[in-house]
């Protein structure tokens, strides 16, 4: 028998969340519940600048389950305790790939032109076709024609549509360097200085807390996660256009107003064990002495200046303050913590100067090893306070997938195939962990690149970039990064249009995103018809293939 027709519809779920649908009145009330709530999901980025020693990063096997000895002889032998919850995706190729003779993307700069498409996939403007030219707004001040990665899954997801994007040293990116886009050639700068930082994640502790219970309940969902079972339902009873219409024009609105609410490990006691004091911010913002630098120094006794931001990307995550976080290391950066007396980008040119031919430094393969171990012991460091704090049936890293993308592959080749990807966390098992998966053709011995024919012991000392013969040889690992950032995006719950792309109030998978998928497709600067050529995500990358 039909119940009662309500002017109201209140949909309510775990922790005393209740929302009110508007007047439906072609359909009968109906009583909905809530299963409990899945922990949320969250992206955490860390991005680096030139590239690494291919030869030393990679494990030997490209396809199939890796060990910690896989990892022992590398660069990420500092993730060996986690190499179960570690995927590496190979055989990708990042866009808009700068080389000499314009084969394979835009003329504007090897520097610019790579940041700006990576998260974007769309092409720079103004355009330009002369590799080797100067001209201030080609090579230093063109910027992409789309928004980058963290906003677009930030509409979706984040508080105020905003990522939590923090750059390291509170050093404040040129356009050459920069990854981040609000929208088309408007340049995001995010937050730098520790304080500011501090500030905004400890301002989630004030005001009156939620009970344990309630935080246990909710597990960090917005309102709208709450009562996503219901509004499925709702959806699929029989009503008329008209109210469709309606229901669909209330959960774009709730989508835009609702906030996250903090979870059970957003407190201030979680925050002084992650070291994310006002001392500790307040001793980063300090400048450092000469025998130490923004990133290397220590603080305390077991935190140094880079921990810390990956400590407060920790404690958002913990809060679920935002499910989008990027922590941008600088590029032209001297790591004098480290002993070197050369910024990073000519090291990685293995000269002393920014050009591409010429004498190699001595020991200059040791230096970029030196900075390679670095960042792979600040990855190693983050995930390692991801995995100490428990959140549902595991941890938040579980919760999470934490991504260290690198700009190029090999840095004096400046190649963008064969790109260097790690992940670790599973984004709530949606992707397969404890893998090296080649997505390009499944083999197991992908090339590691060339990244020591040049500077080593016995070799030929002098270095030229332009061949790029460092890299690797451009008709292997070309698989398109696009696809895997549909893995990324759909891994979160970011949902699209009819057509595939990400849309706000969309309701397909995502298999669509940024403007081309071919870097050779970037040639003439957005002149080439908007095409992906192969869409969707890597199937092979998720935990159920």
């Amino acid at each position: 028998m039909a119940k009662r027709i309500n002017r109201r519809i209140f949909l309510r779920g775990l922790g005393g969340a209740c929302v009110a649908a508007p007047f439906l009145g072609s359909i009968t009330d109906r009583t909905a519940k809530a299963e409990p709530a899945a922990p949320p999901k969250r992206l955490i980025v860390m991005y680096t600048h030139y590239g690494c020693i291919t030869t030393r990063f990679f494990p030997r096997k490209s396809h199939g389950p890796l060990t910690a000895a896989d990892l022992e002889p590398t660069t990420l032998k500092h993730l060996a305790p986690y190499v179960d919850k570690l995927l590496m995706p190979r055989g990708i190729r990042a866009m808009n790939e700068w080389t000499m003779r314009m084969e394979r993307g835009q003329g504007n700069d090897r520097h610019l032109q790579v940041n700006a498409s990576f998260f974007t996939c769309h092409p720079v403007t103004p355009n330009s076709d002369d590799p080797f030219s100067f001209d201030q707004a080609t090579k230093f001040n063109a910027r992409p024609t789309g928004p980058s990665l963290d906003h677009v899954i930030a509409r979706q997801l984040s508080p105020g549509g905003e990522p939590l994007f923090m750059r390291l040293g509170n050093i404040r990116d040129g356009v050459p360097s920069a990854i981040s886009y609000s929208a088309p050639e408007t340049l995001y700068p995010g937050l730098g200085a520790p304080a500011e930082i501090l500030a905004k994640l400890t301002g989630l502790f004030t005001g009156p807390l939620p009970s344990p219970d309630t935080y246990h309940a909710i597990r960090g969902k917005s309102i709208i996660d709450l009562v996503r079972d219901d509004l499925d339902t709702l959806a699929r009873l029989d009503m008329s256009q008209a109210d469709k219409h309606k229901l669909e024009a209330w959960k774009a609105l709730l989508h835009e107003t609702v906030t996250t609410v903090a979870s059970a490990q957003c407190n201030p006691s979680v925050a002084t064990a992650l070291g994310v004091t006002q001392e500790n911010a307040d001793l980063a913002t300090t400048t450092p002495g000469p025998d130490g630098d923004m990133l290397t120094r220590r603080i305390s006794d077991s935190l140094d200046g880079a921990d810390l931001y990956s400590n407060f990307a920790v404690l958002a995550a913990a809060c679920n303050a935002n499910p989008v976080i990027f922590l941008k290391y600088p590029a032209n950066y001297l790591f004098r913590g480290l002993g070197m007396t050369q910024e990073s980008a000519s090291l990685s040119y293995r000269l002393d100067n920014a050009s591409m031919k010429g004498t190699c430094v001595p020991g200059v393969i040791d230096m970029l090893l030196t900075i390679d171990d670095y960042y792979a012991r600040k990855l190693a460091h983050l995930v390692e306070q991801l995995n100490r704090i428990e959140e549902g049936d595991g941890t938040l890293l579980d919760n999470s997938a934490v991504v260290w993308f690198q700009d190029a592959s090999d840095g004096c080749a400046r190649n963008l195939n064969n790109l260097p990807i790690v992940q670790v966390g599973s984004a709530g098992v949606y992707f397969k962990t404890g893998w090296a998966v080649n997505v390009e053709d499944g083999s197991p011995d992908l090339t590691t690149g060339n990244s020591e024919i040049t500077c080593a012991d016995g070799a030929p000392n002098e270095v030229d970039g332009t061949t790029q013969a460092t890299g690797t040889d451009p008709s292997l690992a070309n698989a398109p990064i696009n696809k895997y950032f549909c893995n990324l995006m759909n891994a979160l719950g970011v949902k699209a249009g009819s057509d595939g792309f990400p849309a706000p109030g969309g309701s397909e998978p995502v298999t669509h995103y940024g403007m081309y998928d071919r870097t050779e497709d970037f040639i003439g600067g957005g002149i080439n018809p908007p095409t992906l050529h192969d869409p969707g995500e890597f199937a092979a990358l998720r935990a159920s293939s």
